[in-house]
């Protein structure tokens, strides 16, 4: 489990994920938009739009607000037009990192992000940087109380690559186009999904074993991720449970 997944879930436990409920609608609610505008409106035919659609069903998005921001993305209905754009930096201790963000000003969030960078001890780079650090999966999430043979095995058969225990949850990896296949063979064997995305999970890590060095990455992954256009941030840091531990208290 990476540094930032285990930051994410003591963030999670804290509550913090409770009070960015509003930025996430807002977020997924772009996503479809997105992904609706580049592939078409039908998730049959569109495989973006319709992990970002089964995205919005986990987090308990109504089906309404789905529909209706599929006909923005479309046209059908008049609305913003927003565009998905990728950052890549820097942050202490040479730790990667890849934004990714949708905006309707793609100048005025450049220089938003970019100044985050500088003004958390980060920096930016060039793309093509530092994203061949990571490689791009699906993850389908399970709560921890499901039996690990049966899962392994239904996912194993659709096409898993690896299944990981995070300590409250299983973690299944795939292929990024096997994401829906293996999510569908798994609840076909009984077994309730918590969630499933597309990810970037970094093949390199930097080891951050001092307080001071977490807490200035960590600062500026708090910092990115509260911008009102970032959708996700990815990043390469592992920081030692202990650590990680009286960074959070």
């Amino acid at each position: 489990m990476s540094g930032h997944s285990k930051w994410h879930s003591i963030k999670h436990k804290k509550g913090a994920a409770d009070a960015a409920r509003g930025k996430l609608f807002a977020v997924l609610i772009r996503q479809i938009e997105v992904s609706a505008r580049s592939g078409g409106g039908d998730p049959e035919s569109n495989a973006t739009l319709r992990t970002m659609v089964q995205k919005a069903r986990d987090n308990s998005v109504p089906v309404d607000t789905i529909q209706r921001a599929i006909r923005r993305g479309t046209g059908e209905e008049a609305g913003v037009t927003y565009e998905q754009v990728s950052y890549e930096g820097y942050a202490a201790s040479g730790v990667a990192v890849i934004v990714q963000a949708l905006t309707d000003n793609r100048n005025r969030t450049s220089a938003e992000i970019k100044n985050i960078f500088s003004r958390n001890g980060g920096s930016f780079a060039e793309p093509g940087a530092v994203s061949w650090q990571f490689e791009r999966k699906g993850v389908v999430q399970i709560d921890r109380a499901s039996d690990e043979d049966e899962l392994t095995l239904a996912a194993a058969d659709a096409g898993a690559e690896d299944v990981q225990d995070l300590g409250d949850a299983w973690q299944v990896t795939t292929p990024p186009t096997e994401l829906h296949a293996v999510r569908t063979a798994i609840e076909e064997a009984g077994i309730t999904v918590k969630s499933s995305d597309l990810t970037m999970i970094p093949t390199t890590s930097v080891a951050l074993d001092q307080e001071d060095k977490a807490r200035s990455v960590l600062r500026l992954m708090d910092a990115l991720e509260e911008h009102d256009d970032v959708e996700a941030v990815y990043a390469n840091f592992d920081i030692p449970d202990a650590v990680l531990e009286a960074v959070s208290a």
